[in-house]
C-alpha cells in the first residue's frame, strides 16, 4: 500500500487524471442510466413510425435538412426548439421519434422535451446516417 501512495505523491498529474477519467465514466453512466427517453435502432424507428399518432421530429440545421429528411418529419433546429416547444404540444402523451445528424444534438432534444412532460421520447441512435446506412428513405423536400 505504501507503494501507491508513493507513486501517487511522485505522480500527481497522472492520478488526477485517472480520477477524472473515471468520474466522467461514472456520470455518463449515471446519466444513461436515469434517463427518460429510448435509445432505438432505425429498425425500431420504423416500427414508431407506422403508428398512426406518432410524430417525427428533425432537429438538425435548415443546410442539413436540403439534403433530405425522414418523410412527415417536423423540422425545428434544436437551437430553436425551447421557443417553439408548444409547437409540439399535441404529440406531449404520443410517440415521437426526434432525430438529427449523428444522434448527439436529438438526445439534448430528447432530454429537453422528457424535462417539460413529453411522455414517450425516442432518439434515433446514430441519427440520419444511421437511418441512411440501413437503406431506409429519405425525402427531398
Amino acid at each position: 500500500m505504501e507503494e501507491y501512495l508513493v507513486f501517487a505523491r511522485s505522480h500527481s498529474m497522472l492520478v488526477m487524471g485517472l480520477v477524472a477519467i473515471v468520474g466522467l465514466i461514472i456520470w455518463t453512466e449515471f446519466s444513461r442510466l436515469t434517463r427518460k427517453y429510448k435509445q432505438i435502432s432505425p429498425t425500431q424507428a420504423v416500427l414508431v413510425l407506422n403508428r398512426d399518432d406518432s410524430a417525427v421530429l428533425d432537429v438538425r440545421e435548415e443546410a442539413e435538412v436540403r439534403a433530405g429528411k425522414i418523410k412527415g418529419a417536423r423540422h425545428i433546429p434544436l437551437a430553436q426548439l425551447k421557443s417553439r416547444m408548444a409547437e409540439l404540444d399535441a404529440f406531449k402523451d404520443k410517440p415521437v421519434l426526434v432525430y438529427c445528424r449523428s444522434g448527439n444534438r436529438s438526445a439534448h432534444a430528447c432530454s429537453l422535451m422528457t424535462k417539460v412532460g413529453f411522455q414517450d421520447v425516442s432518439n434515433l441512435a446514430g441519427g440520419i446516417v444511421a437511418w441512411e446506412s440501413a437503406s431506409l428513405p429519405i425525402s427531398k423536400r
